[in-house]
This record gives structure tokens, sequence and C-alpha cells, in this order.
């Protein structure tokens, strides 16, 4: 494993290059991993590096402790002897914080898996929301917090949520701030799988080495065309696939997936 020290600017966010798996660990447990403004700077920064390398093909996001991410650090942003905002200043830093960091992680073209160990919650819960594959321990606890402190979701909530589980279930989250299991996040389509504490690293491992030896490009390319066909008619999603198809079918791993399957082997995809 290489530790990106170069990377790595934030002493609370851990980088390491494991091959071709790149690992970004939260690192505040005594503040149960809840995101400065430095820390989400440097998580982005961190996704778009891995977005253009060439020698990423996964990348894992964990927290350290008993905790994934307990959201952003309300007392830290609003210590008493820190200037106080100016009007707008909420509307102001989102788009390039929090607002940014989602997306970041929606539309990065490599397979982003996540690990969730005790409380999920706020961007926390968001950032395992917008990973493609979470993980969680059965006992893990995902929370919106918003409604029972008096104010609204932020960071992609409304339109993460509905879009997981449904309108009736996304107003328990959102309106009643219910806390929401492991167990039932899973089997309400919330997360991919909830599995006991003491297998959790393991199911991550396999599930890491599976998408990190698999054809990069089509994965991401696919990706990108689940995330568009949202918000798209059948015709848009149409074309956008006949273009994914057009680059996949000229990638490497598409020569070698052919030739795996005429020789009846399994195929050896070098994510080019």
């Amino acid at each position: 494993m290489e530790t990106m020290t170069e990377h790595a600017q934030s002493p609370d966010l851990n980088v390491v290059l494991d091959g071709p798996v790149l690992r970004l660990c939260l690192q505040r447990p005594k503040k149960r991993n809840s995101l400065t403004a430095q820390m989400i700077g440097h998580l982005i920064a961190e996704l778009e590096r891995a977005a253009l390398d060439e020698e990423v093909r996964a990348i894992v996001l964990t927290g350290e402790g008993k905790h994934f991410c307990t959201g952003v650090d309300l007392v830290e942003t609003n210590r008493e002897d820190r200037p106080k905002p100016a009007a707008g200043s909420i509307q102001r830093r989102l788009p390039l914080q929090a607002h940014r960091l989602i997306p970041t992680l929606l539309n990065t073209q490599k397979p982003i898996v996540c690990a969730v160990r005790g409380f999920a919650s706020g961007i926390g819960l968001h950032l395992a929301l917008a990973a493609d594959f979470t993980i969680a321990a059965l006992d893990a606890r995902f929370w919106e917090p918003f409604a029972t402190r008096g104010f609204t979701v932020d960071s992609g909530g409304s339109w993460l949520i509905p879009r997981l589980v449904g309108i009736a279930r996304a107003k328990r989250i959102l309106l009643l701030g219910e806390e929401v299991s492991g167990v039932d996040a899973a089997s309400w389509g919330l997360t991919h799988d909830a599995v006991p504490d003491e297998s959790l690293d393991s199911e991550i491992e396999g599930l890491v080495r599976k998408l990190a030896t698999g054809p990069t490009v089509a994965l991401g390319l696919t990706k990108l065309l689940l995330h568009r066909s949202q918000e798209q008619n059948l015709e848009q999603s149409l074309t956008n696939e006949a273009f994914a198809l057009e680059l996949s079918s000229r990638a490497r791993d598409f020569r070698e997936g052919l030739a795996a399957f005429k020789e009846k082997r399994p195929p050896n995809f070098e994510g080019r």
C-alpha cells in the first residue's frame, strides 16, 4: 500500500492507494467523523484526482472507529470565536462545499464502495447513498437529524432518498426523523446489503476486488447511464446507450471479454 502523503493534506482524511484501489478513510473518531469544510474540500479533491487517474479502478470510503460519519461538524462551524457569517453565507458556501461533494461522488466514473458502522447521519448518510454500493453492519443507524433540529435537509438528501426508497418512506426519514437500522436500510433498498459487524470488512473487500478487476470503462459508462436515465425519457436514454456502447466497444477490455467468451475462460480485464 502506498500512503498518498502528497495528497493527504488533511490530518482528518487518510488517503491510501492500494494497487488499483483508492482508500479514503475519515479520521475524526472522537468527533464521530463529522466533516469540517477542510475535509469536504479534500474529499472532493481526491475524488476528482481519482476520476483522472487511469490506475485507480475502484474507490473505498470508510470511517475510523465506531461511526461512519455523523454529518457536518456544526459545533466547529459555529464556534464562538469564529466571525459571524454574513447574510447569505449558507447559500454562497454550499455550492462549493457539501453541494459539490455529492455530485462528485455520483459523477465519478469509478465504482465507489462505502462501509458503514454505527451512525451515518446528515451528509454522512448522503455519502453512503451516493456511493455505488454501501454495505452496513446490521446494527448501523441511518438518520436525518434536520427536522428534529428545526432546519431543512441539504447535500442531496431530498433527491437521493425518495429515489431509493419512495416518497412514503422518505417522509418517515426526513419529516419524522426516524432512524433506519442497517437491516431495514438494506431491505428498503437504501443500501446494498447489511451483514454482521465482524463480516463487514471481508464483504467490502470481496466486492471491491470484483469491481477493481472489472471492465473499468464499461462500468463507468454504465454508472453514467443509470444516473442520467433518472431525468430522461426512453429516447434520450437509448441515444446515450448508443454513445456509451460506441465508446466501450473500442476499449481493450471489450476485446478481452470477447476473447474470454470464445475461449471459455474468465476474462482478465485491465481497466483499459
